[in-house]
């Protein structure tokens, strides 16, 4: 009976999914149930995981490529961290998270974790200096009191803005779908001293037009144009001309998906202010020494 009621909690879902008035008949080889199924399956692994503080963060380099700016620049990236040791990538539970809307609390970790850290470490009288990328889902950009809880963490922190500055990633997607949600959330935020990346940009339809209207300061060039430039004349024209837009709009510019010497050269060559991806190595555990 139990099974029963699973299957038939789990049809429900997926007509409601798909609009009013359907149905949705539960079969053994339902492939679109078993697929929510295994999302439901990750919602408990997520709680637990809140609850349990077992997340951890990773750090990739964001390097200069004019070689004069020494500063330290991160994406700090979220990983789970299973009972046995394993670790989870984002990949895996994101979607899940998105889904059934554990996004924000995902984030609200990530927030208060990497400020605490900053913190302590601080207090330690160790060196924090640096710009530290939080990666935002599309759900914390409209959610009132997910920001006004980052303002007062940060308020609270009395983090230098002159040594210290947290930077927000957005998808281009998710500010595009609520631009004025997004435009809210930047204003306030950065308000307090933050700053915001556009990330994955020039994957929308609209790039350029939407572009002009979000108050950022870093421009992140997809990585679909990016590492696979040196064979395709048009992903490299693309990195020249958002290189270019962004530069006139006063942004500075980041190529993902970096990932040998030959792609660093010619994304230096065209003039992009910062590369990372694998090129300087991959995602490591962020411990300030």
């Amino acid at each position: 009976m139990t099974e029963a009621l699973k299957h038939a909690d789990s049809a429900c879902y997926a007509a409601k999914e798909a609009g009013r008035d359907r149905l949705h008949i539960y079969t053994h080889d339902d492939e679109f149930l078993t697929q929510r199924s295994g999302e439901m399956a990750w919602v408990a692994r997520i709680q637990r995981a809140l609850l349990e503080n077992s997340f951890l963060m990773y750090r990739q380099e964001i390097v200069a490529t004019n070689g004069n700016d020494k500063s330290s620049h991160y994406e700090l990236l979220i990983r789970m961290k299973e009972d046995d040791g394993t670790i989870i990538s984002p990949g895996i539970f994101l979607p899940a998270a998105e889904r059934y809307n554990l996004a924000a609390g995902i984030d609200s970790w990530v927030v208060n974790h990497v400020v605490n850290t900053l913190v302590s470490a601080r207090n330690d009288g160790k060196k924090i200096s640096g710009i530290y990328n939080i990666n935002l889902s599309g759900h914390s950009l409209g959610d009132t009191r997910f920001y006004d809880e980052i303002i007062k963490k940060i308020q609270q922190s009395k983090l230098d803005e002159s040594d210290v500055c947290i930077c927000f990633e957005i998808t281009e997607t998710a500010a595009i779908s609520n631009m004025t949600a997004a435009l809210h959330f930047i204003t306030e935020l950065r308000a307090v001293g933050c700053q915001f990346a556009l990330d994955d940009f020039g994957s929308g339809l609209s790039s350029f037009a939407y572009l002009k209207q979000l108050p950022i300061d870093y421009l992140k060039i997809d990585g679909m144009f990016v590492r696979d430039c040196l064979s395709d004349p048009v992903n490299l024209e693309m990195i020249d001309s958002i290189n270019s837009i962004g530069h006139v709009m006063g942004l500075k510019t980041v190529a993902e998906f970096v990932e040998n010497d030959e792609i660093f050269n010619k994304i230096q060559e065209i003039g992009v202010d910062y590369a990372q991806g694998y090129w300087n190595g991959k995602p490591q555990p962020w411990i300030i020494d």
